[in-house]
């Protein structure tokens, strides 16, 4: 079974998010072949459809201090940290 590895390096969340959207319809559409996507994000904590902004630890004014900026997304979980040097695979 073919599958490809797109290691893309340093990528905003959004836009990696962004990515594994296309990535999805393009392999639903049977244009492409199964795909891995290894990134690693700038500082980044993800809120999931059960998470909760009361979850993390410090205020918004120090995460941006702090050069980390928030996403909320459709996924499940909680509160979660991405940053460099943290392999993510999609």
């Amino acid at each position: 079974m073919l599958c490809h590895v797109h290691r893309l390096g340093l990528v905003e969340y959004v836009e990696a998010f962004r990515l594994q959207g296309e990535f999805c319809r393009r392999r639903l559409a049977g244009e492409i072949p199964d795909s891995l996507l290894l990134v690693e994000h700038p500082p980044v904590i993800t809120i999931g459809k059960s998470g909760k902004l009361e979850n993390i630890l410090v205020d918004r004014e120090r995460l941006r201090e702090a050069g980390v900026s928030l996403f909320f997304t459709d996924r499940g979980g909680d509160v979660t940290y991405h940053g460099p040097g943290q392999l993510v695979i999609y």
